[in-house]
């Protein structure tokens, strides 16, 4: 059974960091798409970074220079380090994983949380100025 578990929201101030994981289980972890995505309230989830399984990133330009995801091989889990926090980063973060798919979240793909079946319960991230 594939599972993916969130942690690591939380609240900040403008300016902070914060780094999110996301535990995976129930599928092999280097043949998936896998990808954060965040939502605002009363809007579609969209795209903020995904990894393929060979390892190619890509990122919203939104988010580009200030947040970095990455792979924890050894725990399983995919993460998101997210520094020079603003107020509109605040929203809910959720990961997702899909196989063969299209793996970015580059501009005409941000809203693409419809290609993936498998996420986890979200994690909320407020900043506060």
């Amino acid at each position: 059974q594939i599972q993916l578990v969130e942690s690591g929201g939380g609240s900040v101030q403008a300016g902070g960091s914060l780094r999110l994981s996301c535990v995976a289980s129930g599928f092999t972890y280097d043949d998936v798409c896998m990808t954060w995505f965040r939502q605002f309230p009363g809007k579609e989830r969209e795209g903020v970074a995904s990894i393929r399984g060979d390892g190619n990133i890509s990122y919203a330009p939104s988010v580009k220079d200030r947040f970095t995801v990455s792979k924890d091989g050894a725990k399983h889990s995919l993460l998101l380090q997210m520094n020079n926090l603003r107020p509109e980063d605040t929203a809910m973060y959720y990961c997702a994983a899909e196989s063969r798919i299209p793996c970015t979240v580059a501009p005409g793909w941000r809203l693409s949380s419809h290609l993936y079946n498998y996420w986890g319960q979200g994690t909320q991230v407020t900043v506060s100025s």
